[in-house]
């Protein structure tokens, strides 16, 4: 293989982890963490890689999808004569919104999860010791 054919792969597969660093984390937990709740299932297992699924569905729908769907709607609900209040809600709920609260979301599913099997444990221990004194 050539010199700069090598150097050429070499910047191809760098710049594509780069530029994917992110969604490859998020992949990564979602595969573990489905490893995981296979091997010995809990809710917090699962709850933790719902969020790891959302965070990587709002990485994609910022790079890839965000722009395509506004572009759509606007042509879809704005035909003849413009709407900037259609044009506000669109820009609204697509741009600031969803992009804003996937990311919110994911990540309190990714901190529930991991405490979810010991706030429940505790919650049951504490209703158990309240039901064993009456």
């Amino acid at each position: 293989m050539a010199p700069d054919t090598k150097q050429n792969l070499f910047y191809t597969i760098y710049f594509l982890l780069l530029h994917n660093a992110e969604a490859i984390f998020y992949l990564s937990a979602v595969i573990l963490f489905t490893l995981l709740a296979l091997y010995k299932p809990t809710r917090g297992k699962v709850i933790t890689m719902w969020g790891f699924l959302i965070l990587l569905f709002a990485f994609e729908y910022n790079k890839h999808i965000l722009e395509p769907l506004t572009l759509q709607f606007m042509n879809s609900l704005i035909t003849e004569r413009p709407s900037f209040r259609i044009e506000y809600t669109i820009n609204l709920i697509l741009v600031k919104l969803v992009p804003t609260g996937l990311p919110i979301i994911g990540w309190c599913l990714v901190v529930l999860g991991f405490f979810f099997d010991k706030i429940l444990k505790y919650i049951k221990i504490r209703f158990l010791d309240r039901k064993t004194l009456n």
